[in-house]
């Protein structure tokens, strides 16, 4: 800048001994840039095409993600109180479902292949987990979990079977063999969708 501005006084300097005293006030910018090469465009204009294809990329990845979370939630109610059996083990068939299922089920004769713990949660966290495990079950194609409560003062004790009797899935529960977790835990059956290529 101050190569510039010297050069620029040289100039006033060069024009003021050859012109007249009017010619200085007319001595532009202009005048100064004579002979200046103006910058070539150094920026890269981006793809348009390749913009909007990146946005509706991760808009359709947010919208996936939320609607697997809706998939995998369910309102469970605490003011529902289904009638459950008040003497003997915790169970629960639903009235589409032969009853020999119960016994099954208490016998051991299937195994769960998830097991969900839900210790040391809050009864909303505890809702939530219920939804999501019967939601991953299903997509996994398996029939049985294990739902460990614990006992604790009882609250999940308690309120688990009102929260399984009103899931559309779950078909039969019963309290869950020893080696489950017997007392503490209940091996819950569920609807699973058949597959076309399974019979």
């Amino acid at each position: 800048m101050k190569v510039f501005k010297k050069e620029l006084k040289a100039l006033k300097k060069r024009q003021s001994t050859h012109a007249p005293a009017a010619q200085e006030d007319t001595f532009s910018f202009t005048d100064a840039m004579v002979g200046v090469k103006p910058l070539a465009q150094d920026k890269v204009e981006p793809n348009k095409q390749v913009e909007l294809f990146k946005k509706k990329q991760q808009s359709s990845a947010k919208n996936l993600k939320h609607s697997k979370q809706l998939a995998a939630s369910f309102n469970f109610s605490d003011m529902y109180q289904a009638v459950l059996p008040q003497e003997g083990p915790m169970r629960y068939c639903r009235s589409d479902v032969p009853t020999h299922v119960l016994k099954q089920l208490r016998r051991g004769d299937f195994s769960p292949e998830l097991h969900l713990d839900l210790h040391g949660l809050t009864r909303e966290i505890a809702k939530d987990e219920i939804a999501a495990l019967i939601y991953a079950a299903r997509k996994d194609l398996v029939d049985c979990a294990c739902i460990m409560h614990g006992f604790g003062q009882g609250v999940l004790k308690a309120a688990l079977p009102h929260y399984l009797v009103q899931h559309p899935h779950v078909k039969a529960f019963h309290q869950a063999p020893l080696e489950y977790g017997g007392k503490a835990a209940l091996l819950v059956l569920l609807d699973v969708p058949v597959m076309a290529g399974k019979q």
